[in-house]
């Protein structure tokens, strides 16, 4: 049994502790066992759970793995952390505010010798899986993925590209590697309101946009038009409801790397994808910071 705290019990900190304490039966979940959680608010227990403190955490020998569930920001400082106490880690996406510092983690993760895991269950809805069968074979001419949602407090979640990392995943996981042609942002800080607008190119040079737009009263939603010589993609797939929820699935794989079910050729393939993002969202930044920001009078 892998002894496993829950650091952040926000939404997804949550929904991690009831899935530890209710495992998907008979799969290598059952093989994580909940030991605490840690909070930086003092609270009674939650979900029959147990609070601990961050250092009861990281000195107890019956914790094996962290599951990290705060605010963007606080992301690389506990993944630092419960690797250097020789623990292993799963963390949610982003892993971290910049490019430099993931790859120092995973640096460290290696020569710990510890699972370093970061969960990126927008791969692992219904609905990807689908459009991802639908892309697959067909040669790409252009497209588009522009994502709405409400504004987000950025000190908390980092800049948009790595906030919005997981549209940057979908498209990569979909067309391979990518390079950055240009990124600008507009903000209307009265209004609350931010475009990101970043153009790419494929390794086949056709051209891919993302936009990461948010404003207060935008609804969360994606939508896609994706052009290839067969004809075009402008709407995602419908797709039923999983039978079991992403969270649970991504613990599964968590469990599964820790019991030494995933090939090394997988977890190779999942680290180059990852990093690989991350290097992408650093270079976005850079881009949309030296392109003076556009200032619109409306929406």
């Amino acid at each position: 049994m892998f002894g496993t705290v829950v650091v952040g019990v926000g939404i997804a900190g949550s929904v991690r502790i009831r899935d530890l304490l209710n495992p998907l039966p008979s799969s290598p979940a059952e093989h994580l066992k909940l030991v605490g959680f840690v909070s930086r608010r003092p609270l009674s227990d939650v979900q029959q759970a147990n609070q601990i403190s961050l250092q009861e955490a990281l000195d107890s020998q019956e914790v094996h793995a962290a599951i990290i569930s705060t605010d963007n920001k606080n992301h690389e400082e506990s993944i630092r952390m419960f690797l250097d106490a020789g623990k292993h880690v799963l963390v949610e996406y982003p892993m971290a505010l910049s490019a430099k510092a993931a790859h120092q983690l995973w640096e460290m993760a290696d020569q710990k010798g510890k699972v370093l895991h970061v969960e990126h269950i927008e791969l692992l809805t219904e609905e990807y899986k689908q459009l991802k069968k639908e892309v697959e074979g067909k040669e790409l001419v252009k497209g588009t993925l522009h994502f709405t949602g409400g504004p987000l407090d950025e000190e908390r979640s980092g800049f948009p590209a790595f906030s919005g990392i997981a549209r940057l995943t979908w498209l990569v996981d979909l067309f391979g590697d990518l390079t950055v042609v240009s990124a600008a942002r507009e903000e209307q800080k009265e209004k609350n309101y931010s475009r990101m607008t970043v153009q790419f190119q494929t390794a086949n040079k056709r051209s891919l946009t993302w936009i990461e737009e948010r404003a207060p009263g935008l609804k969360r939603d994606k939508t896609i038009n994706f052009c290839f010589k067969s004809g075009c993609l402008e709407s995602l797939p419908e797709a039923p409801r999983a039978a079991v929820g992403l969270f649970m699935q991504d613990l599964v794989l968590f469990a599964k790397k820790l019991l030494g079910q995933v090939s090394k050729d997988e977890l190779a393939a999942e680290k180059q994808r990852i990093l690989r993002c991350l290097d992408l969202a650093d270079e976005i930044q850079t881009h949309c910071e030296q392109t003076p920001k556009i200032y619109s009078g409306n929406l």
